[in-house]
C-alpha cells in the first residue's frame, strides 16, 4: 500500500509523552491489517479502506499511543448496498483486559439506513450498547466523527453533536472505567455477516464488491503516553471536568429522542441486568 506503509520518521520535536495535535494519515497512521487494501492520496490527507471478495478487510493504526484526549475524522461510508459490512473509527488497548471506545458503523441493504453503533469497554467488560440511525446520509460526502476522552468523561460526536455521554463512577460506585491503559486511534473495514445487519439475516452480496469507505483528515488531540508513568501527567493535562454545556445537552437530548434506536439500560431481554451506571446522570 505504498505510502502507508512506508517508514515515517517521528516529528523532530515529538517527545516520549507530550500534548500533539494535527497530522494526516501519511504522518499519523500505519497500516495494520490488509495493506493492500488501503491508500493515500491527496498528500496523505485523504484515506481509502476496501473490503474485497477473499479479504478481511483492511486497518490502519496511529504511530502515536496516548492517555485521554480528543480523535477526530471525516468519514464517508460505503455507497449503495453496504449489507454485512462494518466500518469503524474507534481507540483500544493492546492486550488482555483491554479497553476501547467505539464508533461503528453498520450497513444495510441499498435504501435501508446504516446503524451508528457506539461502546466502551474498560478492563475487559463491555456490554455498554447504544445505537442509532443517522438524521442525514452517511454515504452522500463526509461527516465528522469525534471521541472525547478525558478522566472524567467520555463522549461521542458527530458533526460536533454530542450523541452519547459516559461518566467515570469507577470509584464512587465501582463502574469500570478506562483511566490506566494508553490505546492507540483504529480505522477499519470487515465483513460481520453473522450479525451487522438485521441481525444478520442479511449478508454481504460479493458482487457489488470492492466496498469502500472513504476518510478525510485525522486530528489526534492526545497526550502520548507508552508507559505507566505517564499516566498522571496526562489526566493532569486533561483533567477539566467541565462536561457539557446546556446546548449540548439539548442536543444530545433531541438526538436521543429522535434517532437513538437501542440502548443497553433499555434492554431488560434474557438475563441481561442494567449496570449501576444505568441509574446515575452521564453529562
Amino acid at each position: 500500500m505504498g505510502k502507508l506503509e512506508a517508514s515515517v520518521a517521528m516529528l523532530a520535536l515529538a517527545l516520549v509523552l507530550g500534548l500533539v495535535s494535527g497530522g494526516n494519515f501519511y504522518d499519523e497512521c500505519d497500516a495494520t491489517w490488509e495493506p493492500q487494501n488501503c491508500w493515500t492520496y491527496d498528500g496523505g490527507n485523504s484515506l481509502s479502506l476496501a473490503l474485497v471478495s477473499n479479504s478481511s478487510g483492511s486497518m490502519i493504526r496511529s504511530k502515536r499511543q496516548f492517555i485521554y484526549g480528543t480523535v477526530s475524522t471525516m468519514i464517508q461510508l460505503v455507497k449503495g448496498d453496504s449489507a454485512g459490512t462494518v466500518t469503524t473509527y474507534y481507540t483500544s488497548s493492546v492486550g488482555d483486559d483491554h479497553d476501547e471506545i467505539d464508533f461503528e458503523f453498520l450497513g444495510n441493504e441499498t435504501g435501508q439506513p446504516y446503524t451508528l453503533h457506539t461502546n466502551v469497554y474498560a478492563a475487559g467488560v463491555g456490554d455498554k450498547e447504544m445505537q442509532f440511525r443517522p438524521w442525514f446520509d452517511p454515504t452522500d460526502g463526509y461527516h465528522n466523527y469525534t471521541i472525547s476522552w478525558t478522566p472524567c468523561t467520555i463522549a461521542w460526536y458527530v458533526d460536533g453533536t454530542p450523541i452519547r455521554a459516559f461518566r467515570n463512577y469507577e470509584h464512587t460506585h465501582g463502574v469500570a472505567f478506562p483511566t490506566s491503559r494508553p490505546m492507540y486511534a483504529y480505522s477499519s473495514i470487515w465483513a460481520a455477516e453473522d450479525w451487522a445487519t438485521q441481525g444478520g439475516r442479511v449478508r454481504a452480496d460479493w458482487t457489488r464488491a470492492p466496498f469502500v469507505a472513504s476518510y478525510r483528515g485525522i486530528d489526534l488531540d492526545v497526550c502520548e503516553c507508552y508507559g505507566g508513568d505517564c499516566v498522571y501527567t496526562c489526566a493532569g493535562a486533561f483533567g477539566g471536568c467541565g462536561g457539557l454545556t446546556g446546548e449540548q445537552r439539548g442536543k444530545m437530548r433531541w438526538v436521543q429522542h429522535n434517532y437513538r434506536i437501542y440502548d443497553y439500560c433499555a434492554d431488560r431481554e434474557g438475563s441481561k441486568v442494567p449496570g449501576i451506571e444505568c441509574t446515575l446522570p452521564q453529562y
